[in-house]
Formats: structure tokens, sequence, C-alpha cells
């Protein structure tokens, strides 16, 4: 089969060899195979009597949250604030032990290969577990309250900033640091005036773009009771109080919104 490539803007046409049609064909063989063995296994494992009538269940759940519990909003302010305190604690606290495993995982600014993989395997471990499931190990751990929210926040949060900062870190320009160095400065002094203002505008926008995550992942942790709004949301849940429901979800929504509108403002002033 004849296949196009460009050269210089005109088309160049040449013949695909015997052994890339038969790659092709194996690949688009493979690739439906797989996605007909994971239909099948999805749909061996649905009930699809209760997919047929999630409609009906969907409008009804629906009508029983109309109208709003408006007044059910002033419970609510004490466990929207818990929840702003989980993210920007929890971030800023993330923010602070990231930053020095971020130096320790960059190539041109770690002091050893092995300190690098210590330092990547910190950052792959946070990365690999949910803020979720940090949470209900330290609920466990701690009990329930805003503090094991916190703490789940800054765990998740190490791995997220940790990783961007150090490819950011990676990334800066060599030529600021090798004039530094001519100079005699020492490594501390290098780090200071070579590297730090080249990463720090990057390092801004990666705190505030986590903050504004972080408003979106503590709204949840109370489900496991690890404080804040989800707390609520959950008694609401168990209660089947679903007019106090749609309110929760309503004060979610608008929080969530204003943080996406903070966080895009600061990004925009910072960057």
């Amino acid at each position: 089969m004849p296949v196009s490539t460009s050269r210089q803007g005109v088309p160049v046409w040449r013949l695909r060899t015997t052994r890339a049609q038969w790659l092709q064909f194996s690949a688009w063989l493979v690739g439906v195979s797989l996605f007909l063995f994971c239909w099948k296994v999805i749909s061996d494992n649905t009930m699809w009597v209760f997919v047929e009538d999630a409609g009906r269940q969907g409008s009804d759940l629906l009508s029983r949250m109309m109208p709003p519990k408006w007044e059910y909003a002033n419970v609510l302010w004490k466990p929207m604030w818990d929840t702003l305190n989980i993210a920007t604690l929890g971030t800023a606290l993330g923010i602070v032990m990231a930053f020095p495993v971020a130096f320790l995982a960059a190539r041109n600014t770690t002091p050893h290969p092995l300190v690098r993989s210590l330092a990547l395997m910190v950052i792959v471990s946070s990365r690999s577990i949910n803020s979720l499931i940090w949470a209900m190990l330290l609920v466990t751990i701690l009990g329930p309250g805003v503090l094991a929210g916190i703490i789940a926040i800054a765990l998740r949060s190490i791995g997220f900033v940790g990783k961007l900062l150090y490819e950011a870190i990676e990334e800066i320009h060599p030529t600021p640091v090798e004039a530094i160095s001519a100079t005699g400065a020492s490594r501390l002094q290098v780090m200071n005036y070579g590297v730090l203002p080249q990463v720090m505008p990057a390092f801004a926008g990666i705190s505030v773009y986590r903050w504004d995550i972080n408003i979106r992942e503590s709204t949840v942790l109370g489900l496991v009771g690890a404080g804040g709004i989800g707390l609520q949301l959950n008694a609401s849940i168990n209660m089947l109080a679903w007019n106090q429901v749609s309110v929760i979800f309503v004060m979610i929504f608008a929080t969530v919104l204003v943080s996406e509108w903070i966080s895009a403002r600061v990004r925009h002033a910072i960057i």
C-alpha cells in the first residue's frame, strides 16, 4: 500500500514494505482484540437491568433534590471553611516538603545519583497513592478530623509539585549557572543566583495550580472522616436528605469556580 510523505511541501509516494504492512495489521488486530476482550469483561460484570432503569432512577433522584433546602447552607459555612483550610494548609505543607525533594531529584542539582534515586522514590510513592487513600490510612492512625485531611493533601502534593518542579530545574538554561560557577561561587550561591531565579516562576505557577486541585480533592475527604464539607455530604446521603445534598453540591460547585478564577488570575500575574 502506498503511503504519502512530505518533502519541501511536495507529497512523495512510496510503497510500504510487506513487513510494515504486517506490523500495522498486527497492531490493529491486537488493539481491536483487546478492546473486544475488555468490553466482554465489562459486559459480563454489568447488571444491564439496572443500566436500563438508570434514566428513571436518575430523574427520580433529581426530583427529590428539588427544591434545595437553602436554609441548610447556614450549617455548611464552618465545614466549607474547614475544607478550604485543609486544601490551603495541606498544599503549603506539601510544597515545603516537595521543594528540597525536587532539587535532590533533578540531575543537574542532585549531590549524588543514589540521593536522586531516593528522591524519585519519594515522588513516585506520593503520586501513586490517591489523596482519598492517604486520608483513609491517616484517619485510622490519627483519628477522624481536619488534621488527617491536611496531612493527606500534603502527602499527595509532594509527588505532584516535586515532579513538575524537578523537570523545570532540569530544563533551566545552563549559561547563568556556568557564569556564576566561573566566578568561584559556592554551590549554595550557584543555586541561589543561578538556579532559583529561573525556576521560581514555574514553582509559583505549579504551587497555585496544585492548590486549585486540592480544593476539589479536599471536598471528598470527609467521606472517609478526614473533615470538611464531605462529612456533611456523607451524613446527608446516609439520611437520604437529598434536598440538603443539592445545597452541598451547589456550594462545592461555587467554591471550585471561585478557586479556579483565583488560581487563573494568580498564574496570569506570575507567569
